[in-house]
């Protein structure tokens, strides 16, 4: 195995060869995009294996997504398939591992937990807040922002700072909801954080003791998660983390671009570099270069490659039409659709591009994460297992029992009253709940258990939903157990950690995620894209207000910097910008100040995208394929578009007004060497403006205008 290892070794660069070995007590590298970070990560792990002889089980590896946890995982066990998966227990999210800890180590007791708690996501621990301050008739302001409220109120623990600046109740809720958890055997996110992290301080036995904290994407940390790895590290552990201080694009999650300052500061913590860059052609890594915030070089080993196009759509629908037509041509030259990706800056953005592509045969995938509260019946069905597997948690029985979906439709009052008191005999679904772990080991599959529960009779047959959403409840019950047999533990206590697995991560039934093994195009903000490659990638609206979006400080607008960087490092081979003379409503015409940034010789612009029209013309033609495309859809589909793109509205813009109440009107005329040809609208002795067909007014100062009369 050591002679493998070496093996391994061989396949580095120096860079990376060096942070492998690196044997500092703390070590923080910076690893440019595309420069093998998850390569250099998972040769670490071996490393201390294989020759220092670490146990798995005496590592701490923290990521940010399932998905990257897995791959390190699944990376190590294709190396040593019989390595027992138990052994590496200790790698996963941040959330996950903490789960881990606080069930199998850590003394949950004293927060007055059991160790069979269960997970819930924050919108029930809202519905728990809600009715406590029903009950106990609590003042709170600023419930819109209750949650974020909640998580700072909990956080403080000292009595004499329990003082709200808004003199509400928000404290006493804090001690309440608490209670209330801990009563019902339930834990949030931010629970499984901070419960841990107050027991790892107070806990003397030192039962969590890893010898190395091993983090990806170290640049996502925020402060709980800071303090998560800091108690590890202070019981003793050694610290490697890799991560892209350039790739900071969560501060709104607490994420902040001075993580390797305060770690390097912090812990004495050397500080190495992975500078080459394997992925994007050397044309793209220019442009990038554009875009970097820390100095640090950014080397490439590809051709120059071809230079990145720049086109000037009407809108998006004229883009999607655009794309369509091109991703075939591509196809046609032997690019696979799965090499190809358009990113935006807002969700929102996708619909037209799926109406599009579903309209010109194009497939395509929607990254769009969903979770159980996203789909009506798997949340309901997620509640029944909680209250099943976990009688204590009288809110998701009332839940259930109360559903006016599905269920037995008891009225809300009735249902409090069943699952307070325990009644037995009063409703058949509140007994098969209450009977499931006593009668789980006689169901051997999802399809017994769905006739357990009788669901044929209480996810409303009659409804037009029915048969789709008997599907995804079979579909759910068999993931399920298919958790179940893979953990290799006894059922109640599987399905227990499938309940809290869906919780955290979601599940593959609930997402319409993208998956690299399909040959269709994918389609993600930008944010999505992290971490992924294309060899294809199209960068949709960057016009000021979507790409940038405005941003009320300098911060907003670095990470808005550092996005765009992630967005245009995605591309291996080629990339397209488009930009619009007629966006969206909070986005202004004309191009970002992003694409004048990247040096004109990287660039090709492609300013006219089919034949030349009149604006007046040109909106005629997008009406009636808009008009066209909808012919074949549903009523419900059509009415969902006309709420949903405002661009299909057909009054008149004030250009065209302009254009049928003033034809004979004699004009002066400019020439422009970016805006084409313009009318001048006013002048003096040193401004003018003009109005350009497609940009709108322009000023410029007359001695810098570089503007031609004619």
């Amino acid at each position: 195995m050591e002679l493998n290892f070496e093996k391994e070794l061989d396949r580095l660069n120096p860079y990376q060869r060096e942070a492998v070995l690196d044997e500092s007590p703390a070590c923080v590298v910076n690893a440019n995009v595309g420069s093998g970070k998850t390569t250099v990560l998972i040769a670490k792990i071996q490393y201390l294996h294989h020759i220092k002889g670490v146990g798995y089980e005496d590592m701490t590896v923290l990521t940010f997504t399932n998905k990257a946890a897995d791959e390190i995982k699944s990376r190590l066990l294709a190396a040593e398939p019989d390595l027992p998966a138990d052994k590496l227990r200790g790698f996963g999210t941040f959330h996950s591992t903490a789960l881990y800890y606080l069930r199998e180590f850590l003394p949950v007791e004293n927060l007055g937990y059991t160790k069979e708690f269960l997970v819930i996501d924050p919108e029930e621990e809202l519905e728990l807040a809600y009715d406590l301050i029903r009950q106990h008739k609590l003042k709170i302001k600023y419930k819109n922002r209750l949650k974020k409220r909640l998580e700072s109120a909990m956080a403080v623990r000292e009595e004499e700072k329990r003082v709200s600046k808004y003199q509400d109740d928000i404290f006493k809720l804090a001690g309440l909801l608490g209670e209330e958890k801990a009563k019902q055997d339930k834990m949030t996110f931010f629970d499984l954080l901070e419960n841990a992290n107050f027991l790892l301080k107070e806990e003397k036995q030192k039962s969590v003791s890893p010898k190395w904290v091993i983090v990806d994407e170290v640049q996502d940390s925020d402060t709980q998660q800071l303090v998560f790895m800091d108690r590890l590290i202070s019981r003793g552990a050694s610290l490697f983390a890799v991560g892209d201080p350039n790739q900071v694009i969560y501060s709104w999650r607490g994420s902040a671009f001075q993580i390797f300052y305060t770690l390097k500061h912090k812990y004495q913590a050397k500080e190495l570099a992975l500078p080459v860059n394997y992925r994007s052609s050397t044309s793209i890594l220019e442009a990038a270069r554009c875009f970097l915030q820390n100095g640090i070089p950014l080397t490439g080993v590809r051709e120059p490659g071809s230079r990145i196009i720049v086109r000037r759509q009407y809108d998006a629908f004229q883009d999607a039409c655009y794309l369509a037509a091109r991703m075939k041509k591509l196809h046609e030259e032997g690019i696979s659709y799965g090499e190809m990706a358009v990113f935006y800056r807002l969700q929102s953005q996708s619909k037209i591009f799926e109406d599009v592509f579903l309209r010109e045969g194009i497939p395509f995938e929607v990254s769009l994460k969903k979770t159980v509260g996203d789909v009506p019946v798997l949340k309901w069905c997620i509640r029944l297992l909680r209250f099943s597997l976990n009688t204590k948690d009288a809110a998701s029985g009332i839940y259930v029992l109360s559903s006016r979906e599905y269920g037995e439709g008891i009225s809300g009052k009735k249902a409090e009253e069943i699952v307070r008191d325990g009644q037995r005999g009063k409703s058949v679904l509140f007994d098969k709940m209450c009977g499931l772990m006593e009668k789980c080991r006689e169901l051997d599959n999802e399809e017994e258990l769905f006739s357990y529960f009788e669901l044929d009779r209480y996810l409303n047959p009659v409804s037009v939903s029915f048969c789709e959403d008997s599907d995804a409840v079979h579909r759910m019950f068999g993931i399920m157990y298919a958790y179940v047999r893979e953990q290799q533990t006894d059922r109640v206590s599987g399905m227990r950690e499938f309940v809290n697995s869906s919780s955290l991560y979601g599940l593959d039934v609930l997402r319409e995620d993208i998956s690299r093994e399909k040959d269709s195009v994918k389609l993600m903000t930008i944010h999505a894209s992290k971490g992924l490659e294309f060899s294809c990638v199209f960068i949709t609206g960057v016009n000021y207000g979507l790409i940038p979006l405005r941003t009320r400080d300098m911060e907003g607008e670095e990470e808005e910097r550092r996005l765009f960087f992630v967005g245009i490092t995605r591309a291996k081979d080629h990339l397209e910008l488009s930009y619009y003379t007629n966006p969206q409503e909070r986005a202004e015409p004309g191009e970002s100040r992003y694409i004048r940034m990247i040096p004109p010789k990287l660039l090709e612009s492609c300013e006219d995208t089919g034949p030349a029209v009149s604006l007046q013309d040109l909106k005629r033609q997008v009406q009636e394929q808009r008009r066209s495309m909808s012919a074949g859809y549903s009523e419900q589909r059509m009415h969902q578009k006309s709420e949903e793109r405002p661009e299909q509205r057909t009054e008149e813009r004030p250009e065209e007004r302009l254009e049928q109440t003033e034809p004979a009107k004699q004009q002066k005329l400019v020439r422009h060497s970016r805006y084409g040809t313009g009318v001048v609208v006013s002048e003096d002795e040193t401004m003018l403006e003009a109005e350009f067909e497609g940009y709108g007014k322009k000023e410029f100062i007359k001695a810098f205008s570089e503007l031609e009369y004619i």
